[in-house]
């Protein structure tokens, strides 16, 4: 009788229960927002098992915090739930259960786990968890807990919080698979917005826009009238094909045919019209009939202005080669088919004629070939540590001597450090700017070429006082043949930019407004020293080859600038080569040359009396370099201070012995270094004295300038060539026996073992080098008057 009863009563209450189910059921599948779906089910879970709390974690992406539903838990409680020491651990703990977990006493419990127990803002007694999984897969975990001692969960509850884990479940999953959809959609949605190519979705009933997207509305509007409507427009336009049959746009969405890649021309009645390359593609009902149309539309006029330009740029390269092939041809006839014998000058005339066409067409094909390699990617370049000084006025120099006959104005920062640069290329692209700004500006204005230091790299600009060019187009002019380069449109700017982007810089051009001239700018990286990451600056020791000193060449003849720079170098000097007289001054004064190699004629000023100001300013050597051979022209020269006088022409081998004369006769223009030491080996500059472990070893002129400059570059290794070269003082193209012999000799004076050596080692199939510290050596060269004196 008491268990007929028992069961009496359970039958109400678990029709109850599952009366409640199935409206909390319900309440989960008609709730459209799947946060407010988890809150449903966290709430129903509590108030069906009368729990105080109830709570449901969902698992985030990697890193992230887990999201934290509650319910029957104040702000503060929810708060200090979250903050609650160890609570990732536990919260890590419970998430990762694959069964449901029934505790009588959470504290008991998790003090077993040495886990910290809940705040006592939360008063938890009993807990039921359970695992909320998709597809085997855990993403989330529902607790229900009691604050009432005794309470504990049955497994009634337990059931009933695995049906609402698995409802959650799903909601999350749904959840999920929706915000994804959405991000896919979104996605697509941007990308075909963005695209270059017009996308529209035409309904083929009506005729109107489903959609456009942003390339498509552009083409549209750029046929709509500005009170007219996309739809009003549509009705209006027609499409002509290939085949010159033209249709309404309706035509096309009635057949319903595709179309392939096919040359449209899209036109509106005024006759304005848009050529288009068009694909069409239906979309089919269930009927087959159809329902819309796709069409992608890639506007032609970037074709056509590219035909556009390849025909003038054809049309114009054949002008540019017509017109000195033209005067060479009829300079060829005429000496051919003259009747009368002609004269000297008159075959001379001719033979100029055709060598400067000759060129003229020589520097257009290079200009073409150049343009090739740079689009193909394959323009080299070979950059080494340079100055700007000598780049910018070798530039100038060869830019005057053009005939171009215009004021230079140049505007650098004193001490800028060396750069990395081919010459020839970075002179090339100089010399394109000072063009281009010299034919697009004023007659006698000036060109202002100037150099900074900026953001870690040299900047050098030109500008002019031209027309100049709107901000909005300034990116129009570095294209090849583009009208916004102004008069002599070509390939100038086109080859600048693709130099300075193989050197690893960046050119720009600025223009305040029309009217106001334009400003080229281009950037190269600086040159750094090997092995320490610092700069190389115009004046440090290690910038300079061989470190002899520098010496201050003034020509305004760039072939005898380029010659006598280049002999300089190979010589071991530090040449410092200008043709503008004002900035020899500048330079004398600044980087103190410790000799001067001096034309005689200079434009707007005597040599002579260029030398006479700078010896105002302080004494140095000074040589004269001349065409000018008569007695009385050197006796003039020499009187007014010259140390020498060179007749051109003159041999490698002379000027070098010249200049090392001369400074041999200057010794107290440079103090000397601090001795060299190495081990026992020790060398005196000051005294010429060489000992190993304080013993005294003689050497001959020869074997001491030998050690000198091993000694000047210890660590660095110096080939067969350079030490032939430095030693005997010119470029020795003879048998190496003679320097191998005089390094043994040196090495049998100093004790130093060939097998074993301390001091000097062989570099195979390369040269020498003398033992240095693993850093880059500092610089430890002998004064110039210490090895010339000896050589």
């Amino acid at each position: 009788m008491h268990h007929r009863d028992s069961r009496d009563q359970e039958i109400p209450a678990l029709r109850e229960r599952l009366s409640r189910l199935s409206q909390a059921s319900l309440r989960i599948t008609e709730e459209p927002d799947s946060g407010a779906v988890l809150q449903v089910v966290v709430d129903e879970a509590r108030s069906i098992t009368s729990s105080r709390y109830g709570a449901l974690t969902v698992f985030g992406d990697a890193g992230q915090p887990p999201d934290l539903i509650a319910s029957g838990l104040t702000p503060e409680q929810r708060q200090g739930l979250l903050d609650m020491p160890g609570g990732e651990g536990f919260f890590d703990y419970l998430s990762g259960l694959d069964e449901p977990l029934r505790v009588s006493d959470i504290d008991r419990h998790l003090k077993a786990l040495d886990m910290p127990g809940f705040p006592p803002c939360i008063p938890v007694t009993s807990l039921l968890v359970a695992p909320v999984r998709h597809r085997g897969v855990g993403i989330g975990a529902i607790y229900l807990a009691h604050e009432t001692e005794g309470r504990d969960f049955s497994q009634q509850d337990e059931e009933t919080l695995l049906m609402f884990a698995s409802q959650a479940a799903m909601a999350i999953a749904s959840a999920r698979r929706r915000r994804e959809e959405l991000r896919v959609r979104a996605d697509m949605e941007t990308l075909i917005d963005t695209s270059p190519v017009g996308v529209a979705v035409l309904n083929a009933a009506t005729g109107m826009p489903r959609s456009f997207n942003r390339e498509a509305r552009r083409i549209v509007d750029s046929l709509r009238d500005p009170d007219q409507t996309p739809e009003d427009l549509l009705e209006a336009l027609t499409f002509r094909r290939a085949d010159g049959r033209e249709f309404p746009i309706a035509g096309l969405l009635s057949t319903g045919e595709t179309l392939k890649t096919e040359e449209i021309v899209l036109r509106v009645p005024d006759g304005r019209n848009v050529t288009v390359l068009l694909n069409a593609t239906p979309i089919l009902s269930d009927d087959g009939s159809v329902e819309s149309m796709v069409v992608t539309m890639q506007d032609m006029a970037d074709v056509v202005e590219t035909e556009r330009l390849r025909a003038e740029f054809l049309s114009m390269v054949s002008h540019e080669l017509w017109g000195p092939l033209t005067s060479i041809k009829g300079s060829a006839v005429n000496m051919r088919e003259s009747l009368n014998p002609l004269d000297r000058t008159e075959v001379l005339q001719f033979v100029r004629i055709i060598e400067a066409q000759s060129d003229r067409m020589r520097d257009l094909i290079g200009e073409l070939l150049d343009v090739a390699r740079i689009e193909t990617g394959s323009l080299t370049v070979a950059p080494e540590p340079s100055e700007v000084v000598a780049l910018v006025d070798e530039a100038r120099i060869a830019f005057l001597a053009g005939g171009w006959g215009r004021n230079i104005v140049l505007d650098l920062e004193p001490d800028l450090p060396w750069v990395m640069a081919d010459r020839r290329r970075i002179v090339q692209a100089l010399g394109n700017l000072l063009s281009n700004a010299v034919r697009n500006s004023p007659d006698k204005s000036e060109i202002r070429l100037s150099g900074a230091l900026q953001d870690g790299s040299v900047a050098l600009s030109v500008a002019d006082r031209g027309r100049g060019v709107e901000p909005e187009r300034l990116h129009l002019l570095f294209r090849k043949f583009s009208k916004e380069q102004g008069v002599g449109a070509g390939l100038s700017l086109a080859i600048c930019k693709g130099i300075v982007e193989a050197h690893g810089g960046r050119i720009w051009a600025e223009s305040e407004d029309a009217g106001q001239g334009r400003r080229f700018t281009f950037t190269l990286p600086v040159a750094v020293a090997a092995g320490v990451g610092t700069a190389l600056l115009p004046d440090s020791p290690r910038s300079q080859t061989g470190d002899r000193g520098s010496v201050l060449v003034v020509d305004d003849d760039p072939k005898t600038l380029h010659s006598v720079r280049d002999i300089l170098s190979e010589a071991g000097y530090n040449p410092l080569a200008v043709g503008d007289p004002r900035e020899a001054l500048r330079l004398f004064e600044s980087d103190r040359p410790r000799l001067v190699l001096l034309d005689l004629i200079l434009p707007g000023m005597d040599g002579i009396d260029l030398m006479g100001r700078m010896l105002r300013i302080r004494e140095a050597p000074v040589i004269f370099l001349s065409t000018y051979g008569r007695d009385e022209m050197i006796a003039r020269a020499l009187e007014s201070g010259a140390m020498d006088y060179i007749v051109r022409p003159f041999s490698p081998i002379e000027l070098v012995a010249r200049v090392r004369s001369a400074l041999r006769r200057s010794p107290d223009l440079e103090e000397p270094p601090e001795p060299f030491v190495l081990g026992d080996l020790t060398l005196d500059y000051a005294s010429r004295a060489v000992s190993v472990a304080g013993r005294r070893v003689s050497l001959t002129p020869t074997e001491y300038a030998l050690l000198c400059e091993l000694a000047a570059n210890a660590g660095v290794a110096l080939t067969f060539d350079q030490l032939m070269d430095r030693v005997w003082g010119l470029r020795h193209s003879g048998n190496r026996v003679n320097l191998r012999n005089y390094v043994k000799r040196l090495r049998d004076k100093l004790g130093d073992n060939s097998d074993s050596p301390r001091y000097i080692f062989p570099e195979p199939r390369i040269g020498y080098r003398m033992a240095g510290p693993g850093k880059p050596p500092e610089d430890r060269s002998p004064p110039n008057w210490a090895i010339t004196c000896l050589t």
